[in-house]
């Protein structure tokens, strides 16, 4: 019948048709290539991941901190054998005291936990060289670490309290707050515990390229002399001996750090 009309049939070879307009759509929606092989991450994935160690951190931090609670009582008494008997002065010092204290003791226990998420974030960006010494360094820093709590708190610690209490007499004697001798304590001992890690300061820091062995060298007239002025102001003692026992750690660290940017990380 002349009043009929033919519908034509769809042409699948037709660049123009239905399916490849479907497949276009889906490739066009395709979810975007992941890290490169060669281990390139972009800066979104770069802060996903310290976010995700970060909570990691702090979750260990949290746990640990909790498990130290049941022994702050007696983490607090080894805290106060360089100066004896302590008192608080108001009715929540001593609770408060013990928060902090846990508090400490958790962050120093999870220290390793936060020392590895540390070293898995920046591991990329090293060689398979760099990346073996670097597990040597990493742990060793954790250990330099506690060295140089241990140092600050069973040497000079004791020597700073003996030269503070020195100033007493018959008519002025020493009576500590239990919360501010642990505020003394952990404001005297933590910056040893950081000044260990120089030679992990300063591998990262030539890595980037910000310090260079010569560099280095050419400062270390500087970094002597600052080193016994630090010595001076975080135990002011008139005897050169304690302050030397500050002084020259921080110097040998210093040469340590010379060394592993010079003839490992090439710089």
């Amino acid at each position: 019948m002349t009043g009929e009309t033919k519908t034509a049939a769809p042409t699948y070879g037709d660049p123009h048709s239905e399916l490849p307009l479907a497949e276009n759509a889906a490739a066009a929606v395709k979810p975007p290539p992941a890290d490169d092989d060669d281990g390139n991450m972009s800066i979104i994935a770069h802060l996903t991941e310290l976010r995700s160690r970060l909570i990691k951190c702090l979750l260990t931090v949290a746990v640990c901190s909790a498990l130290c609670w049941a022994y702050a009582p007696d983490i607090m008494h080894y805290l106060t054998l360089p100066a004896g008997k302590l008192y608080y002065l108001q009715p929540a010092e001593a609770f408060f005291t013990y928060i902090k204290v846990a508090v400490a003791a958790g962050f120093l226990l999870a220290l390793p936990v936060i020392f590895y998420h540390a070293w898995k974030f920046f591991l990329p960006a090293f060689t398979k060289t760099e990346r073996m010494v670097m597990g040597i360094i990493v742990p060793a820093s954790v250990l330099l670490f506690f060295v140089g709590l241990a140092f600050s708190f069973f040497l000079v610690l004791p020597a700073g309290l003996r030269f503070f209490l020195s100033f007493g007499d018959e008519d002025l004697a020493a009576m500590f707050s239990i919360g501010k001798y642990f505020d003394f304590v952990l404001t005297f001992i933590l910056p040893f515990g950081f000044v260990f890690e120089l030679p992990l300061i300063i591998t990262i820091l030539g890595k980037m390229g910000i310090v260079t062995s010569a560099m280095l060298k050419k400062h270390w007239r500087v970094v002597v002399f600052l080193s016994f002025v630090l010595g001076a102001i975080i135990t002011p003692t008139p005897d050169i001996f304690t302050q030397s026992m500050i002084a020259l750690p921080m110097i040998l660290l210093y040469g340590l750090s010379y060394g592993i940017v010079k003839y490992i990380i090439g710089n």
